[in-house]
């Protein structure tokens, strides 16, 4: 069995199916014909699924629901004529497959001052959808900006951030304050766990992001009389 790309942002997710025999790919060109293969919770772009059609793949789609939400949001907003702004990371295996959808009408923003930079056929119709796993506080200053740009902006109806992603942010606002480090387990490619070090950082407590026990830097705990620590949302239970 095949798995395009990582299934999860997560050393220990990935390393144990591989143990279970996956054999994890960048593209389907490394995927026999004929083969079972895997696309990753990140979902992927019409392009790759056409292409697994046509090579008489079997699929198992495990592209989380949320994700596959921002990518029926694009379809809507492309066919009903918007320019789409999608607030992520334009390297993020998610927002390469959500932009997909629609190429020519989607452009990636990560950042407030990049909205000025904007050059859209018609400012008055103007959709925005976002990352599934941002930093809330950060996607929010970037809908600011979009909103003072483009005052007749539209959005989804609910928020596109993971509910997972969401809570962990909340939790790490919660208890930052009241440690003095605090380390957070996840993978150094997970976008998720990485804003979750974000969130600790801005509060002013400093924070680490480990794959497991055995990063822990000695030093790091010098002078600390409490540790907080928290996970990224792909991190398994049994490395907290």
């Amino acid at each position: 069995m095949y798995v395009r790309k990582e299934i999860v942002h997560n050393r220990d997710v990935v390393d144990a199916l591989r143990r279970k025999g996956a054999i994890f790919v960048d593209e389907l060109d490394q995927v026999p014909d004929g083969a079972t293969v895997i696309f990753s919770a990140h979902g992927i772009s019409p392009a790759v699924r056409e292409e697994s059609q046509r090579r008489g793949l079997r699929v198992i789609d495990a592209t989380c629901p949320l994700v596959t939400k921002v990518h029926l949001e694009a379809i809507r907003y492309a066919r009903e004529g918007y320019s789409i702004i999608l607030v992520g990371h334009e390297d993020h295996d998610e927002v390469i497959g959500t932009t997909g959808e629609a190429p020519e009408r989607i452009h990636v923003v990560s950042h407030p001052d990049e909205v000025d930079e904007l050059d859209l056929p018609d400012p008055s119709k103007v959709a925005y959808l976002t990352q599934t796993t941002l930093s809330v506080d950060d996607t929010r200053e970037v809908i600011e900006a979009l909103r003072r740009r483009f005052p007749r902006i539209v959005g989804p109806s609910r928020d596109d951030i993971c509910y997972a992603t969401q809570n962990r942010q909340a939790a790490v606002k919660a208890v930052a304050g009241a440690v003095d480090v605090v380390l957070v387990i996840g993978a150094a490619n997970s976008s998720n766990a990485n804003r979750l070090r974000e969130v600790s950082e801005a509060i002013g407590t400093r924070a680490f992001l480990i794959n497991d026990i055995r990063e822990i830097k000695p030093e790091w705990l010098d002078g600390a009389n409490r540790v907080g620590i928290t996970a990224g949302a792909s991190t398994p239970e049994y490395l907290v």
